[in-house]
């Protein structure tokens, strides 16, 4: 289990929610993540202070013509196609979920490993899909049913994404916000897939309840995090109430992307 130190003070927390209010996704929009990794318009740039994360990435390409990210994950695996091709609308009008962020190119890319045996027969939720990428690439693996779900603004982004990627046949877009019941068309995931969900601190204890309301001891979840702000130690707080987790140990990849303060963890309901 990931050990966070939760007496380390955090600064004005009252100040804190104020300016998270006044722009949530302030934290995405500042990070110096976004300095060689991803620019407004939701696309790669190089830097010698990223390029070792850039490695791990997905080989991104970009369309002038039709304005595309066009994301590859690279594999082993002979029974998929290499590599694993996944096309993106973005953009960066309905707030920076509609950009592809790391942390869901590096959970995306944990599920490539994976390969398809690892979700088959499941019933797989996204939460805060932003574009869309995670639920995609799962999607693309072949899973039974993925749902892609966000608020409101994201929703037509993601449709569009699912007909780019010809996946309208077992991906399925709601809406779903995070706190309130859950709507009666989405099932209970076998598996959930969370990343970059940690930035809203008001939103905090609405992520840990819809969570809990999604899940019981048996479902699989995943949950990609990128550390940002001491801050942060408020939803683990919350989350520890419900919930143990570990950091997943089989990702090649670790290394490098936990020098960029990243995380891939699995999540475990408590009893």
């Amino acid at each position: 289990m990931i050990e966070l130190d939760l007496n380390i003070p955090c600064g004005d927390i009252a100040l804190e929610e104020k300016l998270d209010i006044e722009d949530p996704l302030r934290h995405l929009k500042d990070d110096s993540e976004l300095e060689g990794v991803i620019s407004s318009d939701g696309l790669a740039r190089s830097s010698k202070s990223v390029s070792e994360l850039l490695t791990v990435l997905p080989l991104q390409t970009h369309s002038v013509q039709d304005g595309l990210l066009k994301l590859a994950f690279s594999h082993q695996l002979d029974s998929l196609p290499k590599p694993l091709s996944i096309s993106l609308h973005v953009d960066a009008a309905p707030g920076c979920g509609g950009l592809a962020w790391p942390a869901g190119q590096i959970l995306g890319s944990y599920l490539v490993q994976k390969g398809p045996e690892y979700i088959q027969d499941k019933t797989i939720l996204e939460l805060g899909s932003g574009t869309g990428l995670v639920g995609l690439v799962a999607g693309a693996l072949g899973s039974t049913t993925t749902w892609i779900t966000d608020q409101a603004p994201l929703l037509p982004i993601m449709n569009r994404n699912v007909i780019l990627n010809s996946l309208e046949s077992n991906v399925v877009v709601a809406e779903l916000n995070w706190g309130e019941p859950i709507p009666q068309e989405i099932p209970k995931p076998d598996i959930i897939l969370a990343a970059d969900c940690v930035y809203f601190e008001p939103a905090f204890p609405l992520l840990v309840q819809t969570l809990s309301d999604l899940s019981d001891p048996s479902t699989i979840i995943l949950f990609c995090y990128k550390k940002r702000r001491k801050a942060d130690k408020r939803f683990f707080t919350m989350l520890k109430k419900k919930f143990t987790w570990k950091e997943v140990m089989d990702d090649p990849n670790r290394g490098v992307y936990n020098s960029e303060a990243i995380t891939l963890m699995s999540l475990t309901k408590l009893k």
